[in-house]
């Protein structure tokens, strides 16, 4: 049974931060890279970051760059977004998926079924 579930989002104050988790299971993710995605209401889904099969490489978008990072633990089967200092246009279901890269992005093969992140005072 192939399953990618997410977890940690919630509730957060502007300028807070949260640890988002993404953990496999029937299928070995460290032979996967790990794509980052979210979307608002009303909104198309756009890519947030991603991440190489080994960890090697890491890639962000601007809007996230220097308050999120990505990373990933093999052993575990888990990859993981913290992010830091965020903003109300934060808000949003955040998904990870697994497949390959086609330059900095991530083709999905698998999804997970999301985690909601809101950002609000």
């Amino acid at each position: 049974q192939v399953q990618l579930v997410e977890s940690g989002g919630g509730l957060v104050q502007p300028g807070g931060s949260l640890r988002l988790s993404c953990a496999a299971s029937g299928f070995t993710l460290d032979n996967y890279a790990i794509g980052w995605f979210r979307q608002a209401p009303g909104k198309e889904r756009e890519g947030v970051s991603s991440i190489s099969s080994s960890g090697s490489s890491t890639y962000y978008a601007e809007f996230v760059k220097g308050r999120f990072t990505i990373s990933r633990d093999n052993a575990k089967n888990t990859v993981y977004l913290q992010m830091n200092s965020l903003k109300p246009e934060d808000t949003a279901v955040y998904y990870c998926a697994a497949g390959p890269l086609l330059g900095s992005s991530v083709v999905p093969d698998y999804w997970g079924q999301g985690t909601q992140v809101t950002v609000s005072s």
